[in-house]
């Protein structure tokens, strides 16, 4: 009985349990915090689609990789053989191609600048006839105003053109 002391006035505490470092704080263990954080059924299946996918796309670049490099060990030698046919072989190809190329894409924008000249005379409008419309008035005017200007100084050009010449 010695052995137990008196509590004179003190409330006796709870015992607690210490947490470690944090044993003070008012903060969810670890466990709460991770089982807040865990990703539900849908996030899981589309984090291992983007796994498997992942793996299935780089494991198709290893072997795409080394099927090019084989290639290339095998068939160098044969490219180097016969190489003085390629090169001339590859210039006539690409002329031939860039010539086609260039009639067909000439060819196309003659079609359409002759479909457009056609629905411009047919009075259609088409796109950009309002602009052609303005610079044909602005031509016909200055052309009004050329005409204008001989006529008002032709005559005195031509007075002094007899002046200085007077037999022609």
């Amino acid at each position: 009985m010695a052995d137990q002391q008196p509590n004179y006035g003190r409330q006796q505490r709870p015992p607690t349990r210490s947490s470690g470092f944090n044993s003070n704080m008012t903060t969810p263990s670890f466990l709460r915090k991770l089982q807040e954080h865990v990703p539900n059924s849908t996030q899981l299946v589309g984090f291992l689609t983007l796994i498997i996918s992942g793996g299935i796309l780089l494991l198709l670049t290893g072997l795409t990789l080394t099927a090019i490099i084989l290639g290339l060990i095998f068939f160098t030698p044969l490219v180097l053989i016969s190489s003085p046919i390629w090169v001339p072989v590859g210039t006539v190809l690409f002329i031939a191609i860039a010539g086609f190329l260039s009639v067909c894409g000439f060819g196309v924008a003659t079609l359409a600048s002759l479909s457009w000249l056609y629905r411009y005379i047919r009075g259609l409008h088409p796109p950009g006839s309002d602009r052609v419309d303005y610079a044909r008035s602005r031509i016909a005017d200055t052309a009004s105003h050329v005409k204008d200007y001989a006529r008002e100084y032709g005559g005195y050009l031509h007075n002094k053109v007899k002046d200085a010449a007077p037999g022609a």
